[in-house]
C-alpha cells in the first residue's frame, strides 16, 4: 500500500488523473466526494487530499510515502524529502515584477512584496541586491500599485493579472511544475514500489 498526499484544487485533480492512468486509480473517489481519504486495495493505493503546502509536512514526517509538490514549495519550504519526477503539470513561472515606468535606482534596498520569502532572500542575495521584504499571503500585485512595494516577487502563470494592475515582468526567475516527492524511509524500505510507480508515470 502506497500512501500519496495530494494537494487540493486542480493540479490535484491532474495529477490524480495522471496516476489513474498509470494504473493507480481508486474505485471509491469522487472529486465532488468531501471524503479527504480514498483508499483501493487492489491497487495497493491510498489517497488524501492536503492544502498544498501541507503536502511536505505530511511526506517529511511520513504520514504518506509520496506527494505532489509545486517547485516553488519545494523551494521555499526546503522539505528533508526525495524529489523524484518532474510531472510537467501545474506549469508557471516565478518572476519580478513592477509597475511599468519601474526603473531600479540601486540607491536604496529594493522593497520586494512576496509570500516565497526564503526564495526571494536568495534570489536577491545571489544578485548582490540588498531588499526590504514585506511579507503579503495574498494579492501580492496590489503592493507596486498602493505603493507598498518597488517590485513583487512571485508566480505568474499567463500574466493577465499583471496587465490589468499595470504591472511588468521584470525578470523571470525561474520555471516552476509539480515535482513527486518521497519519504526518505519510504522509499529506502518500499524502493521498488515507489520507483515502479515513477517509471509509469513517466509513462516506461
Amino acid at each position: 500500500m502506497i500512501n500519496i498526499a495530494l494537494p487540493k484544487g486542480r493540479l490535484g485533480e491532474k495529477v490524480y488523473a495522471a496516476l489513474a492512468a498509470a494504473g493507480y486509480g481508486c474505485k471509491e473517489y469522487s472529486p465532488n466526494s468531501r471524503k479527504l481519504i480514498f483508499r483501493d486495495d487492489q491497487n495497493g493505493v491510498s489517497y488524501f487530499w492536503v492544502k498544498p503546502s501541507d503536502v511536505a509536512v505530511y511526506v517529511e514526517l511520513g504520514a504518506a510515502d509520496v506527494g505532489v509538490l509545486g517547485k516553488d514549495l519545494i523551494d521555499e519550504m526546503q522539505p528533508d524529502v526525495y524529489e523524484l519526477l518532474d510531472l510537467k503539470l501545474g506549469t508557471c513561472r516565478m518572476c519580478i515584477a513592477a509597475l511599468k515606468d519601474f526603473e531600479d535606482d540601486f540607491v536604496k534596498p529594493l522593497r520586494v512584496a512576496t509570500k516565497f520569502v526564503r526564495s526571494a532572500e536568495k534570489y536577491f542575495s545571489s544578485v548582490g541586491r540588498e531588499i526590504e521584504i514585506i511579507h503579503l499571503n495574498g494579492s501580492i500585485e496590489l503592493a507596486p500599485v498602493l505603493g507598498l512595494s518597488d517590485v513583487i516577487f512571485d508566480l505568474v502563470e499567463t500574466g493577465k493579472t499583471l496587465t490589468e494592475n499595470n504591472l511588468k515582468i521584470v525578470r523571470q526567475v525561474s520555471s516552476i511544475s509539480a515535482r513527486l516527492i518521497a519519504n526518505k524511509s519510504s522509499y529506502q524500505f518500499g524502493r521498488k514500489e515507489i520507483d515502479r510507480l515513477t517509471e509509469r508515470l513517466k509513462g516506461g
